[in-house]
């Protein structure tokens, strides 16, 4: 039989993407403080446009937007975003939502693994996650937990435990 073995990644639903982002336009539609100001949230891919009449109402948008990521579950920690440009009347966010683990922060994971984690568990990075492996159930545990305590700034998930 293999060595145990489970993933690291970072992946978001795109259907729980595209519900908060309605849940939002739905909000900032029905809510009195965005009346008549132009605000408006949509989706296509992994980008999510805001756009308002006013920097602050974009900000606030920006605000229900990421309510409704954590009630669905969404780490906020996938979502990019700079400050509010104006085009024309009115401002517009672009927000990216990164999904995957870049190289260095891959790097950085395996390093901490090495560095702290019990002997004989080794990572390996496989494109855009890294593939953990040990003798023991109990060491891979131990490295599930060393991870959590450590902020990387990317949202980590465990999968494929076995």
């Amino acid at each position: 039989m293999a060595d145990p073995s489970f993933d690291i990644v970072s992946k978001v639903d795109t259907q729980e993407i595209d519900n908060a982002v309605n849940q939002t336009a739905k909000e900032i539609k029905n809510r009195f403080d965005f009346r008549d100001t132009g605000a408006s949230a949509t989706h296509s891919g992994d980008s999510i446009s805001l756009t308002a009449n006013s920097e602050e109402r974009v900000k606030a948008v920006l605000d229900v937007l990421q309510e409704k990521f954590v009630k669905r579950g969404i780490s906020l920690k996938t979502l990019q975003y700079d400050e509010p440009k104006q085009a024309g009347k009115e401002f517009r966010l672009s927000v990216t939502v990164t999904q995957g683990i870049a190289d260095e922060k891959a790097k950085a994971i395996a390093k901490k693994i090495r560095a702290e984690g019990p002997k004989g568990v080794q990572a390996q990075i496989q494109g855009d996650q890294l593939r953990v492996s040990g003798k023991k159930r109990d060491d891979l545990q131990a490295v599930i937990q060393l991870l959590k305590t450590e902020d990387f700034e990317v949202a980590l998930q465990f999968v494929n435990y076995r």
